[in-house]
């Protein structure tokens, strides 16, 4: 796949991996821009229709989900999608480590994608968890976690294929932060065709005067009131 602004995986390497970790710690959410390049967006998004790359199709309104629908890859994934997995991986689990021993939690997380997936294998967690979303006018997508099973990595990263205000309009991405004996946050994350956000799956940790504590966070997609959206969903655990 032609790429005009060098490799995705080169553009991986060199973000400041510091400063996405630190504003996962304060926002629970951080954005890495222009991920991936147009070309990349069209042609992922293009491959929706094409069932040979799916095990499932989910239509969101037959379980209460919202509107719209998604498909889950099947393994293997594709080429650009095991890759995305493949580099993402391997810098967010030491943040992912460090949020559990802060909250806490006595699990830590290897430093490569295979050993982690094994893991998730040995537990009957071995359907793959990568997706594909295709929102259309009046779609919505409600607040929910993407749990699968009892090994749950804490991050995920969503891309965003379509460009706002070309291809759509509304359908924002929105998370919602439960605070401890507090109402709800609410952060909308304005993204551009490629940008890709990561951001908590459960619960993350937050410092407070006595030290640290948890935060329940879920995130949803806003009403879409015009066009089509594409979002690549980039999840690391697998689902039982």
């Amino acid at each position: 796949m032609d790429d005009p602004f060098g490799s995705t995986i080169e553009r991986i390497e060199n973000h400041d991996w510091r400063e996405l970790a630190a504003q996962l710690d304060l926002c629970g959410r951080a954005v890495l821009p222009a991920l991936l390049a147009p070309a990349q967006c069209q042609a992922i998004a293009a491959a929706y229709d094409d069932d040979a790359l799916y095990r499932n199709r989910v239509v969101m309104a037959r379980h209460g989900f919202g509107r719209g629908e998604y498909r889950y890859f099947r393994y293997p994934l594709p080429d650009a999608v095991q890759g995305l997995r493949e580099a993402l991986y391997p810098r967010l689990a030491p943040i992912a480590s460090a949020w559990n021993r802060s909250m806490g939690v006595v699990v830590d997380y290897p430093a490569g994608l295979d050993e982690f997936l094994a893991r998730c294998h040995g537990a009957g967690q071995t359907r793959p968890t990568p997706l594909l979303l295709r929102y259309a006018q009046g779609d919505y997508n409600c607040l929910h976690q993407d749990l699968y099973g009892e090994h749950v990595f804490p991050l995920q990263v969503a891309i965003l294929l379509s460009q706002p205000g070309r291809d759509f309009a509304g359908g924002e991405f929105v998370l919602t932060e439960q605070r401890l004996r507090m109402q709800s946050r609410v952060d909308v994350v304005p993204l551009n065709q490629g940008d890709a956000v990561v951001f908590a799956v459960n619960q993350r940790p937050v410092r407070g005067a006595r030290g640290h504590y948890r935060v329940t966070m879920r995130h949803g997609v806003s009403r879409l009131l015009d066009g089509q959206r594409h979002t690549l969903g980039v999840i690391f655990h697998d689902a039982a």
